[in-house]
């Protein structure tokens, strides 16, 4: 089906039992409560999915059954996080086998490539698949910077269609709606600017809280998009605190847990991963169930 890359598109997570399998009821119960809240798309396999410990029919399982799940109701996206161009190429190809609907693309991972290496990495990839893909830049935890400029070498490559911007300089967007218009699509990929991004044009939310809090996460965008400013304002200021779990490099642990006291996930993680324990878990819990007390009603 056809990615219009506008809207909530939740970065889900990937359930794990506690013997590390995938826990394929809960990500359906997950992916329903997302559903029922109103996401426009999902990505499999993110950061937040643990895409580097994923294994290769663990990807293809849960494409398969979000696709099953959803009948075409809303786009697919896997994200390609490879370290080699002939394995992200490779898996590409198998994405379109398995019915996704797009990809997201992350620079080379475990080499920092410069801007001609990972531009060359990209149109790689681009000319390799007929899916449409949206780069992913997230320099603070990737440290590959594929700034606005560089999207100039991208403009001809007709499958490259959007941007996840996570580079935490807001003006970025701007930067790139001032130099493409809208060629490319802008999503925001930080949770604690989404809404500022979502009022200066961005073109959608790829966003990580909403895992554990959908209906919260949709609500502001539609009423950012319907012009309710101080609805939107009140829920995101109460959301903050939530949102912040979204920029700590123990993102997954905090994420799964919140998703687990709302009920649609688990805390169980992958290792080298390991559940949070003592004085930090205690901590993150208060967030969260402090959050749970005052939550608003949507």
């Amino acid at each position: 089906m056809q990615v219009k890359w506008q809207g909530v598109y939740p970065a889900l997570l990937t359930p794990f039992t506690q013997d590390d399998k995938l826990d394929f009821l809960l990500f359906e119960k997950n992916l329903e409560a997302q559903v029922a809240a109103g996401v426009h798309g999902v990505i499999i396999g993110g950061s937040l999915g643990e895409a580097s410990t994923l294994q290769f029919e663990e990807k293809k399982e849960l494409v398969l059954l979000a696709k099953a799940k959803l009948r075409d109701t809303i786009p697919v996206i896997l994200n390609i996080a490879e370290a080699s161009t002939a394995d992200a190429i490779a898996l590409a190809k198998h994405a379109v086998n398995w019915g996704a609907d797009g990809l997201m693309l992350l620079p080379p991972m475990r080499y920092k490539s410069d801007d001609r290496e990972t531009a060359t990495y990209f149109k790689s990839v681009a000319v390799a698949t007929d899916l449409p893909i949206m780069i992913y830049n997230n320099p603070v935890d990737y440290k590959i910077d594929f700034h606005p400029a560089l999207f100039d070498q991208l403009v001809e490559y007709p499958t490259i269609q959007a941007l996840k911007e996570s580079s935490r300089d807001v003006t970025n967007l701007t930067r790139m709606l001032n130099r493409f218009g809208d060629r490319f699509k802008i999503l925001c990929g930080v949770d604690t600017l989404a809404l500022e991004e979502i009022c200066l044009g961005a073109h959608g939310w790829v966003a990580g809280l909403v895992d554990a809090f959908p209906r919260e996460t949709v609500a502001i965008w539609e009423l950012a998009q319907a012009g309710k400013l101080n609805e939107a304002r009140s829920i995101y200021r109460w959301f903050m605190p939530l949102l912040e779990l979204d920029i700590h490099p123990k993102l997954v642990q905090y994420i799964k847990l919140a998703a687990q006291e709302t009920g649609i996930g688990s805390e169980w993680v992958r290792p080298p991963r390991l559940p949070l324990e003592g004085e930090e878990r205690t901590s993150v819990l208060s967030i969260i169930r402090k959050a749970i007390a005052i939550r608003p009603v949507i």
